[in-house]
C-alpha cells in the first residue's frame, strides 16, 4: 500500500480536495496582500501567475469579491464614485487573518495534489 492509499479514504475529487471556488477565494486574498486590484485585473493576474494555463471566470470572481466584501475580508472603493466603473479591492486585517487560516488549512491538500501529479508523471510518462 502506498502513502496515498494509507493516508486517505476514497477520494472522489481528483487530484485535489480543494474546490475551484475555495482555491480562487484564497488566491484573491493572496493577491490583495500585496496591493489593491479590480476584478478583471484579478482574473488576469491569476492567469499570468498560473503561466496562462488556467483562469477563473468573471462569473466566479465577481460573486466571490461580493462575498469577501460582505464578510469583511476585503473593502472595495470606486475609482470614480459617480461613474461606478472600476471598483478596487484591498484586504482588511480580518481578511489577512482569514487568509492565514486558509493557507494553513489547504496546504496539506495542495501537497497531496503535488504527490499525485508527480506520481502520475513518473509512472505513466516516465518523468
Amino acid at each position: 500500500m502506498n502513502k496515498i492509499e494509507k493516508t486517505s479514504t476514497r477520494q472522489r475529487q481528483f487530484p485535489t480536495k480543494i474546490s475551484t471556488t475555495a482555491f480562487v477565494r484564497m488566491y484573491i486574498l493572496n493577491l490583495l496582500i500585496d496591493k489593491s486590484y479590480y476584478g478583471n485585473k484579478i482574473i488576469e493576474e491569476i492567469k499570468i501567475r498560473l503561466n496562462n494555463r488556467w483562469e477563473p471566470s468573471p462569473g466566479m470572481v465577481y460573486p466571490l469579491l461580493t462575498e469577501l466584501e460582505s464578510d469583511g475580508y476585503i473593502v472595495g472603493t470606486w475609482d470614480e464614485p459617480n461613474k461606478r466603473s472600476i471598483k478596487r479591492y484591498r484586504i482588511t486585517d480580518k481578511g489577512i487573518e482569514q487568509y492565514k487560516v486558509l493557507k494553513r488549512k489547504n496546504k496539506p491538500a495542495f501537497e497531496d495534489s503535488k504527490v499525485i501529479i508527480d506520481s502520475i508523471l513518473k509512472d505513466i510518462y516516465n518523468e
